[in-house]
């Protein structure tokens, strides 16, 4: 096809050269480009997508991106692929779920969609924003490249201002859901490796001056009475309006180098699972108007206790993860708002996000209905820590959860990672994350889901110095068969911390064919549970309990004749209805 022709520029390097995705591998859509949504009109460009799957990477090689739409008889070459007509794809979608020759495919997918632009006034500036796209998303308009992010569950955006034709525009993205042994996570996961544009993509249009960012929260001083603001800006205006109207706040606040801070003596009622209080906001810099709904609540660590305003607090939750037996990976408000009903059958005040960036509309949905949440990123297994690239890209993926959603009064807790081996890089890279953690956000804890030294049979992590919470994953009765080795565990464990059980469980398979008695048997999942209820009940530094999981979610590692491809460990089945019978009786149990 173009191997010859001008487009792709140099037939030798086109076929031949394996540096090509070099130009495209910038990461210049990152965290320092996010901007502020709440309150924001946006315009959808969800729908269905012109798409082809790109094993080769034959599009980057030979220019797809710069192909001008063309009647095929007007064409001098023979087209490999015609991005502007043939099969689509809905967006948002998971591609695994729309075609079954699709379903373990992993590399390059490109997307086209024309979109009709039409200037609202000469102060405006245009963002593309993609709420998620797994893993690496390369954006291109009209032929032009814009930029690429990688991580597979945080928002990004591609500024359109300036680049945009008046009438028809052509977008374009190159998706590549590969795994590899430098991103985050690495190769080797446990969960199923999702590719596409699976959140919602849309169009964002500001004036010309914008409020960047806006973060207000309240100070942890213990007196519940002084509430932070920080705002960013561009533009040459030196002041901006800051309100909380049930408050009777109304602030000017100046603009010093692009940035305005004050905090306000206020006596807030507080946010709680109990009252989940939230107040309106709003800034106002020129003619861009932002808002958002807030709670204001405090939670700090007292020697092995945790406290929410005061309150000593058990984190009586469950595990969840983003998967669906029909859509994958795509999130709906149907399905949360079921997520949400069925943890508060479990008597859960906390549900831990596994384990990358949940969708938006999870933590709104969770400040509304009074659940604290622990978000992570997915530093997980064996991330390639000593690698600064890969540090980039954690570090980045935790700075974009934060922005994203450090407004939001149920998130109690950042974690940087999960069963990672206390290796001298690995607490390098970590506590890394720890400090910046801290540094982008001080009303909030830090933890990590940690491994225990089965050596010593202890409660001993080097990260733990650096955590708020200590967080366990721990599996005595399924993989660890000798299940007395968790008391042993106890007995030997001081860790001065609060630890919270981030993962327990065992697999339960149900329907035709299931096992009575032994592995993956209803009863035995139950016994396990039992055994773990009766024994970490008297350990005093147990301070929350996030039993894995809430639904069996796709794997493709798991393989056995009861697995068939998934994780059985959910305490209701994958289609998120059928409660497992054996354990009806002990959900309040665990969570009690």
């Amino acid at each position: 096809m173009l191997e010859r022709s001008e487009l792709a520029e140099n037939a030798i390097n086109c076929l031949h050269d394996e540096q090509y995705d070099v130009p495209f591998n910038l990461q210049n859509l990152n965290h320092t480009n996010m901007l502020f949504m709440g309150g924001r009109n946006t315009e959808s460009l969800n729908g269905h997508w012109n798409f082809a799957v790109d094993l080769l990477d034959t599009g980057l090689r030979q220019r797809w991106y710069d192909m001008k739409p063309m009647p095929a008889e007007q064409r001098i070459e023979p087209w490999d692929y015609d991005p502007y007509v043939g099969e689509t794809i809905p967006v948002p979608s998971c591609w695994q779920m729309q075609k079954e020759k699709w379903y373990f495919f992993e590399g390059s997918a490109w997307y086209t969609k024309s979109w009709d632009y039409e200037e609202f006034g000469a102060d405006e500036r245009v963002f593309l924003r993609i709420g998620a796209a797994q893993y690496d998303c390369k954006v291109f308009l009209n032929g032009e490249f814009l930029g690429n992010h990688y991580g597979g569950s945080t928002p990004f955006f591609a500024e359109f201002t300036d680049k945009l034709n008046q009438g028809r525009n052509w977008i374009m993205c190159c998706v590549n859901n590969t795994r590899t042994l430098d991103r985050v996570p690495m190769r080797n996961t446990d969960w199923f490796n999702y590719g596409g544009i699976y959140r919602d993509i849309e169009i964002v249009r500001t004036p010309k001056e914008i409020i960047r960012d806006l973060h207000v929260y309240l100070v942890p001083n213990g007196q519940y009475n002084l509430v932070h603001v920080d705002v960013e800006v561009e533009g040459s205006q030196s002041e901006i309006t800051f309100a909380i109207e049930e408050l009777g706040i109304n602030e000017r606040l100046s603009i010093v180098d692009g940035k305005a801070t004050i905090e306000l003596s206020v006596e807030p009622e507080l946010w709680s699972p109990e009252s989940p209080k939230l107040y309106d906001v709003s800034a106002t810099y020129g003619n861009d108007v932002v808002t958002d709904r807030i709670g204001f609540r405090q939670v700090e660590v007292k020697g092995t206790e945790i406290f929410v305003n005061g309150v000593n607090t058990f984190l009586r939750g469950i595990s969840v993860h983003e998967d669906d037996k029909a859509i994958g990976k795509v999130v709906t408000p149907e399905d949360l708002k079921r997520r949400f009903q069925h943890a508060k059958e479990l008597n859960c005040n906390y549900m831990r996000f596994a384990h990358y960036t949940h969708h938006e509309m999870a933590t709104k949905m969770a400040d509304e209905l009074g659940f604290l949440i622990w978000a992570e990123i997915p530093v997980y297994w064996a991330i390639d820590f000593e690698n600064p690239a890969t540090y980039r890209d954690a570090e980045n993926q935790l700075l974009e959860m934060i922005k994203r959603d450090r407004n939001r009064a149920s998130i109690i807790m950042w974690s940087v990672g999960n069963e990672n081996a206390d290796t001298d890089a690995r607490l390098e890279f970590m506590s890394g994350l720890v400090r910046t953690a801290r540094d982008n956000d001080p009303c909030r804890l830090v933890s990590a889901a940690c491994l225990v030294n089965h050596a010593k049979n202890k409660i001993e992590d080097r990260l733990a110095e650096h955590l708020d919470i200590i967080g366990i994953n721990e599996y005595y009765g399924w993989y660890e068969e000798v299940f007395d080795d968790l008391i042993e565990i106890g007995e030997n464990s001081n860790p001065g911390k609060p630890v919270v059980i981030s993962e327990t469980g065992a697999d339960g398979f149900i329907g035709e064919g299931a096992p009575k008695t032994g592995f993956f048997s209803e009863s035995y999942m139950t016994d396990v549970y039992k055994k773990q209820i009766e024994y970490l009940e008297k350990l005093d530094y147990i301070k929350g309990i996030s039993p894995w999981i809430l639904y069996e979610f796709r794997v493709e590692r798991r393989q056995n004749m009861f697995q068939k491809g998934w994780n059985r460990k959910g305490l209701i089945s994958n289609d998120k209805f059928t409660k497992k019978s054996h354990l009806r009786y002990l959900l309040t149990s665990i969570t009690s």
